[in-house]
């Protein structure tokens, strides 16, 4: 009888043979100790230069934002009459402003004139003093930081004031304005 089969008919009586466990020989220690020392370097300078790339686009877009709206672009000056002073907004209350420059004023003198610069005002006591000189009459100088984009809490206007002052320069006098109208015409006999 030919003996090439496997025997599915075993004692489960009979103790099996244990195994040999396997001797390494000095090459093979050696090559398992550099397979276990070295790092698998697949695909990982791609893992590398995308993880660049995204940290790169993330610091990218936070500078962006922080320019866009944070970093004032502008600090300037406006002077003029404040119009209006009001508290609005839905969820975040912010108090705005109108007000009418003197370049406004001096542009169209023969003109109805509107309010032409809008402001938003972060700071409680700006807006007390805002609020003392809108009714007054007096020209102020407004000194604002404008930003490139707007956020809900700072305001509706890029124009964001951070200082208020009356305006102690005079105003020049009124070349339309006749002198001799103030006094009173002498009687004619």
């Amino acid at each position: 009888m030919d003996d090439n089969f496997d025997d599915h008919f075993i004692d489960p009586h009979e103790p099996e043979a244990e195994p040999q466990p396997h001797v390494e020989t000095a090459q093979e220690r050696e090559e398992r100790e550099i397979r276990e020392a070295t790092i698998e370097r697949r695909g990982s300078t791609l893992k590398i230069l995308l993880a660049l790339v995204v940290v790169a686009m993330v610091m990218f877009l936070a500078w962006w934002v922080w320019q866009y709206y944070f970093h004032p672009y502008r600090i300037s000056q406006e002077k003029g009459w404040i119009m209006k002073v009001s508290n609005e907004g839905t969820v975040f209350k912010t108090f705005e402003g109108e007000m009418i420059s003197v370049g406004y004023i001096e542009d169209t003198l023969p003109v109805v004139l509107s309010s032409d610069f809008k402001f938003s005002i972060p700071d409680d006591s700006l807006v007390r003093d805002a609020m003392l000189l809108s009714g007054n009459g007096k020209r102020v100088v407004l000194t604002y930081d404008e930003y490139k984009g707007t956020v809900l809490w700072r305001g509706n206007s890029r124009n964001v004031v951070t200082k208020i002052e009356p305006d102690t320069v005079l105003l020049k006098l009124n070349p339309y304005k006749d002198t001799n109208a103030a006094q009173p015409a002498e009687k004619m006999e």
